[in-house]
């Protein structure tokens, strides 16, 4: 006896199984090391001083760490495949946190964590590069098609990695996205006085809004947009190069404002390092090219 045939709605089900099976076969795991760089060499809590800036300031490491989202895989026609991020401790609704530093060393304020591989999958091709956004978007579609709050959230109640205090900022309950202190031989001599540390701390300034409702806006988002053509997992690694990031700054002097730059439009240590992340100067002008991440060899 010839069987049934299938109604229609089981007939869309199994379609939906089968595209399901087929798109997880086709899909592949991708891991993206980072590492942190200083005068040419790989830099860490432990390392000796290094040179570092127009000075030429001799610096140890005291922290490292940054938020980057909206990664994809570029292929050789420019057009971007996302990479979807696995959920772990390190990475939640596809925001990962890079983190440098392991509490020993001039690292006193930081903790024994470390994480410097982003992990996640995409489908099987040719791939020529990589795209990834620096910072914490403003929001992001949570399994269900819900809306979640990311960036302007509260970190007691956000999940890991953005439950940091550590990155958590007084900005609208914006987080930091960029948080890399150093500690200059003889300190960062200021008009009235010398401080130990240099601080960069990049996140966004000029936002209003409703923090509890979601609805913050900013005037300058700061989100630093880095593609790297050329670039193979396989073979390479992404590097945060400080040797490019504080040319054009003296580490050993400030001439306002924070000791380094705390992301003040007016702080005048600011732009020179706003302009290597590839930032623009003000909203509306010309950005120019970002020169501290590139791809190295393993």
């Amino acid at each position: 006896m010839a069987g049934k045939r299938p109604t229609p709605i089981a007939l869309l089900a199994l379609l939906a199984l089968l595209a399901a099976v087929a798109g997880s076969v086709a899909a592949e795991p991708v891991a993206i090391d980072f590492r942190l760089a200083a005068a040419g060499k790989p830099f860490d809590c432990a390392a000796e001083a290094r040179p570092l800036g127009r000075a030429a300031t001799p610096v140890r490491l005291r922290d490292a760490r940054l938020y980057l989202h909206g990664f994809a895989l570029l292929k050789a026609d420019g057009s971007a495949v996302p990479l979807r991020l696995a959920d772990d401790d390190w990475q939640a609704h596809g925001v990962a946190l890079i983190d440098f530093e392991d509490g020993s060393g001039g690292c006193t304020g930081g903790s024994a964590g470390v994480h410097t591989r982003v992990l996640g999958d995409a489908p099987a091709g040719d791939y020529t590069g990589l795209a990834f956004v620096v910072g914490v978007p403003l929001q992001a579609l949570d399994g269900q098609g819900r809306r979640v709050v990311l960036n302007h959230s509260n970190p007691e109640l956000a999940p890991p990695p953005l439950d940091s205090q550590a990155m958590a900022w007084n900005w609208q309950a914006g987080r930091k996205f960029v948080k890399i202190e150093v500690l200059p031989e003889g300190g960062v001599r200021r008009a009235g006085d010398t401080v130990r540390v240099w601080t960069l701390h990049l996140g966004s300034t000029g936002c209003q809004g409703d923090v509890l409702a979601g609805s913050v806006a900013c005037r300058q988002p700061n989100l630093v947009t880095v593609r790297l053509d050329g670039f193979d997992p396989a073979r390479q690694q992404v590097e945060l190069n400080l040797d490019a990031l504080v040319a054009d700054a003296d580490l050993g002097r400030d001439a306002g404002g924070s000791a380094g730059c705390m992301s003040a439009p007016d702080d005048p240590e600011c732009p020179a390092l706003f302009a290597a992340f590839g930032l623009a100067p003000r909203p509306g002008a010309a950005a120019p090219v970002q020169r501290v991440f590139r791809g190295v060899a393993r």
